[in-house]
């Protein structure tokens, strides 16, 4: 198994866009194509405009093909297209990946 920690840094202005993109849209996406999210947070200091979350994947093919077919599903280019009349709401996405070690007990 591996982990994705995404890291948003978002537009001033506009957290709560992608808040509520993320809740009435993103995330429905990503269970239609199979993905998985397991946390979610927003930066506690509000000047750093940043949005985390954690998806699991089998490996690092599975997670390159689900978001293959996420970026190119027509509900998804009209949900961005539409959310993003105004202009963009994402600055720059950051991808670290992760395993677990083995000596940590996990839920």
């Amino acid at each position: 198994m591996i982990y994705e920690l995404r890291i948003y840094d978002i537009h001033p202005g506009k957290m709560q866009a992608i808040n509520d993109r993320f809740a009435h849209f993103t995330l429905s996406i990503f269970a239609k194509h199979g993905m998985r999210v397991t946390e979610f947070w927003q930066d506690i200091d509000d000047n750093r405009n940043r949005l985390y979350y954690v998806m699991e994947f089998s490996d690092m093919e599975a997670r390159n093909q689900s978001f293959e077919s996420f970026y190119n599903d027509p509900e998804w280019q009209e949900v961005k297209s539409e959310t993003e009349k105004e202009g963009p709401i994402v600055a720059k996405v950051e991808s670290v990946f992760l395993r677990q070690v083995p000596y940590f007990p996990q839920p």
